[in-house]
């Protein structure tokens, strides 16, 4: 009978989404061990063959540093954000879709679906330009000084058509965080940002972004203050109060930029736990925090 009970509760969720474009950005835990990258790959597949329309942007940051220092290079970052000389754009392009954009789409497949790896310069998916300098504090003096990031990149426009294209022929389209400019060079672009943009773009019924903590939290510290819902006057509260803050802050800004471009829901959510794609959409209460307009 819990069996049956939990199909009955999917029901309601499965009529209410049908035919909707979902929003995943993989991230963290989800990304990393074997098992919850295939966990993640099959749920993804599941919400195709109910109806929905998933799409996929990935990150890779942390894999990317560590192919920099197997390489001899060391990473760098102001103000959250990867410094990015034309070497380390290479080992860019070189992880994000050249090994962590194939082993999601083989996963994919493992699992029955028909997956395609993209990057923003597939069809000129992601135009970009080059980020302006950045006022960046100096540690030991105090001073502000202008520090150039290189070849990092904010979207100016979005090109939906192929990712139209691929939905529409049940593919499901797994994008590399990269941008092309107006030169045809690549630009590195925050994972976090592409998939609130292009959620926005393509008019996304959800925005899910995997993470490795349980959602927006009253206290850092205790698991168990998680906020379950929030709307976007109130968490523009809590990031004035301090509650978000550091790596938070940027996931939540993207919520809230997409849910301004038309996103109905989004939701900040536990990747390392088994399910949670499905546990978030498919159940009344959800796991993670559910931010609305």
């Amino acid at each position: 009978m819990e069996t049956v009970n939990i199909l009955v509760e999917a029901l309601p969720y499965i009529k209410k989404f049908h035919k909707k474009k979902i929003m995943i950005k993989y991230g963290g835990h989800a990304m990393i061990d074997s098992a919850a990258k295939s966990s993640t790959a099959r749920d993804t597949v599941l919400l195709k063959y109910v109806g929905m329309k998933p799409i996929v942007v990935h990150g890779g940051g942390p894999e990317i540093s560590r192919s920099m220092n197997k390489l001899g290079k060391e990473p760098k970052f102001i103000g959250g954000l990867r410094v990015t000389d034309q070497e380390t754009m290479d080992i860019v392009k070189m992880v994000l879709v050249g090994k962590i954009s194939t082993e999601i789409v083989a996963n994919i497949g493992l699992h029955g679906g028909k997956g395609v790896g993209l990057s923003g310069k597939d069809n000129l998916l992601l135009k970009a330009c080059k980020r302006s300098p950045q006022v960046v504090v100096n540690q030991e003096t105090g001073e502000e000084q202008m520090v150039d990031l290189g070849l990092v990149g904010e979207i100016e426009s979005i090109n939906p058509e192929i990712l139209d294209v691929l939905t529409e022929n049940d593919y499901i389209p797994v994008i590399s965080p990269i941008g092309v400019d107006d030169k045809a060079d690549t630009l590195n672009l925050n994972a976090d940002t592409v998939a609130g943009e292009i959620g926005g773009k393509v008019g996304a019924e959800k925005l899910i972004i995997l993470t490795d903590v349980p959602g927006i939290l009253k206290d850092p510290t205790d698991p168990g203050s998680l906020i379950k819902k929030v709307t976007i006057a109130q968490v523009k509260e809590l990031i004035e109060d301090g509650t978000v803050r550091d790596g938070m802050l940027p996931k939540v800004l993207t919520c809230i930029s997409a849910l301004e471009k038309g996103v109905k829901s989004a939701h900040i959510i536990d990747g390392r736990i088994k399910h949670s794609i499905l546990l978030e959409i498919f159940t009344k209460d959800g796991i993670g925090t559910m931010i609305t307009p």
